[in-house]
């Protein structure tokens, strides 16, 4: 093996994309949102990225795929693995992530790099590739889905009515910057076992209008162009979920008024999901 191949086999945390993504893993488990092996991401990589630090003719092996996606063929994903705990991937990324590429035919993953001893990619990879395919059809600039246990969102799912304008309603309410983070609202499916194919279709299919998927009593669902986008995202409706679970058993006795949200929007010039001011 020469000294550039080997040098390709140790990328650890030399490579920007894996070094963000262990930083990021990290941060996550220790605001308390990825307890276990809760939580996965998945980052779409452009070729030239990967190829200045694996070697991308050399397969380790590959994986068949339960659900086939031609749209995504010949395209390099980093993944989190099943089953691997947030807290150790900036120990030991080889054993917790993977860098790998779809084939010609979309039925199949050649794994590049990492997932070590067998380790596969998230058990939520059908829910992830279904949302990239999606996401990429009305945002080109689109790269992340990342799903985590926050804390009060899940909570809140407890508590408040959950229909998706009302919801996302409140959330605009509880925190200025709201409206501006996520004017396209969130979605929300019915309770759904995780890891199939029907919730990943589902969330999927909400992905095409909105940025963020809560699944109720179980967690959250963010895109974004950067892992730091879609972290943004996510912390942002974690904040709002976080204020209402403080205020609203102490009874809210006011909120930003339908009319400052509108002046809000307004001013930063973006367009609330209609439906929901005024209403």
């Amino acid at each position: 093996m020469t000294n550039s191949m080997q040098n390709k086999e140790n990328i650890n945390m030399q490579a920007p994309f894996v070094r963000e993504i262990c930083e990021i893993t990290y941060h996550m488990w220790s605001m308390g949102w990825d307890e276990r092996n809760g939580g996965n991401i998945s980052c779409l990589l452009d070729k030239e990225e990967v190829a200045a630090y694996v070697d991308i003719e050399h397969v380790e092996r590959t994986l068949p795929l339960s659900f086939p996606v031609p749209e995504l063929r010949d395209k390099y994903f980093i993944v989190t693995g099943s089953g691997k705990y947030f807290k150790n991937i900036i120990s030991d990324p080889k054993a917790n992530l993977g860098i790998v590429r779809v084939n010609e035919t979309g039925d199949q993953l050649d794994v590049l790099w990492g997932l070590r001893d067998d380790a596969v990619p998230t058990s939520e990879l059908p829910s992830h590739f279904m949302s990239h395919i999606e996401r990429l059809k009305v945002d080109p600039n689109h790269r992340v889905v990342m799903h985590t246990h926050a804390t009060n969102v899940i909570a809140m799912t407890f508590v408040h009515e959950l229909d998706e304008k009302k919801f996302t309603k409140t959330l605009w309410q509880m925190c200025t910057e709201c409206l501006v983070v996520f004017p396209d609202g969130v979605s929300i499916l019915p309770w759904l076992v995780p890891g199939t194919s029907e919730i990943g279709r589902q969330t999927a299919d909400k992905m095409k209008d909105h940025r963020v998927v809560i699944w109720p009593h179980h967690g959250i669902f963010g895109t974004g162009a950067s892992l730091d986008d879609a972290f943004g995202l996510i912390e942002t409706v974690e904040k709002a979920a976080q204020i209402y679970m403080l205020a609203s058993h102490q009874g809210i006795k006011q909120t930003i008024t339908d009319q400052q949200l509108l002046d809000l929007a307004q001013a930063f010039g973006v367009t609330p999901l209609e439906g929901i001011l005024g209403e």
